[in-house]
């Protein structure tokens, strides 16, 4: 049987920056098809993993994929924001690296019954576990035209906001991701911007609706306080963000908890006494050479920031 492929993004610099060494542990809270997984496995000779999934899908491939490295791999079908209870319990805890690979996999792009993608014609879901009960279509035909608007402009970064929600109200119900797609297209002005052009008008808004279906950045900022609860004294986290929105909370998170002191400047002294927990492995972001973008054009918008936990 032919398995479906995922390209894991930025796999060297990833190793490179979690160190891999024999007998080290590593929770991959975004397992996908395990391809960042099966290259850590691979370093560490004997080290072990715990990989988190909330798509049932990518949990039951990844566990095919890696069923030749045995007791070394724990997988579990869930978020990654439930790791700092899961991962003790199952004797992951303290470890030496931790990874969150914020994308989401061309395997859910290219399946049309996802409805992930406008590049298909499916069912309007949208979600990464199939057992919660919000799809993007309970959002799409059931949210006031206000509160649609403002979903798509924070979470989609969509100017056209209230353009593309008031179409959405006025062609309800809408059952489809190409029907969404052409109203959206309908409703946005021709952009006179080449590249601007180039990307398709409904690309921010099902960004928005993803977002918004799995709660990704509520559980982004939920789990990134855990990691430090979880990390050995001089092990790593790397988070790999594909957007502003999630580059921007890791960033922010990574900055502070390498400070001593997170007072207001305009404080005269100290009250917060907080403590570094964090040494930054680097100040900007590791992106994608020119190589793995014209081999995987995805990786193209792909963050990698590392940090290291304070001894």
């Amino acid at each position: 049987m032919n398995e479906p492929t995922h390209q894991p993004v930025l796999l060297a610099e990833v190793l490179d920056a979690l160190a891999p060494r024999p007998g080290a542990s590593l929770i991959d809270g975004t397992v996908g098809a395990g391809g960042h997984a099966a290259a850590w496995l691979d370093a560490t000779a004997d080290g072990r993993l715990l990989g988190f999934d909330r798509d049932a899908g990518a949990v039951e491939l990844t566990r095919r994929r890696l069923s030749d490295y045995g007791d070394r791999v724990t997988l579990v079908q869930g978020s990654y924001a439930e790791m700092g209870r899961r991962a003790p319990a199952l004797g992951f805890a303290p470890v030496d690296a931790i990874l969150l690979d914020l994308g989401f996999s061309s395997i859910q792009i290219d399946d049309p019954e996802r409805g992930f993608s406008f590049r298909y014609d499916g069912p309007l879901d949208m979600r990464y576990d199939r057992r919660q009960s919000t799809s993007a279509a309970d959002l799409i035909n059931g949210l006031r035209e206000d509160q649609l608007a403002d979903l798509i402009y924070q979470y989609g970064e969509e100017r056209h906001s209230r353009r593309i929600a008031r179409a959405i109200v006025q062609s309800r119900p809408i059952e489809s991701t190409s029907q969404l797609a052409d109203i959206i297209a309908g409703a946005v002005p021709r952009s006179k911007d080449r590249r601007s052009a180039s990307i398709h008008p409904a690309t921010r808004t099902f960004q928005a609706l993803r977002i918004a279906v799995n709660d990704e950045l509520g559980e982004l900022e939920d789990v990134l306080p855990q990691t430090l609860d979880l990390l050995k004294p001089g092990g790593r986290l790397a988070v790999i963000s594909f957007h502003s929105l999630e580059d921007r909370i890791v960033k922010q998170f990574m900055r502070r908890e390498s400070q001593d002191c997170i007072c207001p400047p305009e404080r005269p002294f100290c009250t917060c006494d907080h403590k570094a927990a964090l040494t930054l492995i680097s100040r900007k972001p590791i992106m994608a050479g020119e190589a793995e973008i014209d081999d995987n054009p995805r990786a193209r918008s792909a963050r990698l920031r590392v940090a290291e936990r304070v001894g």
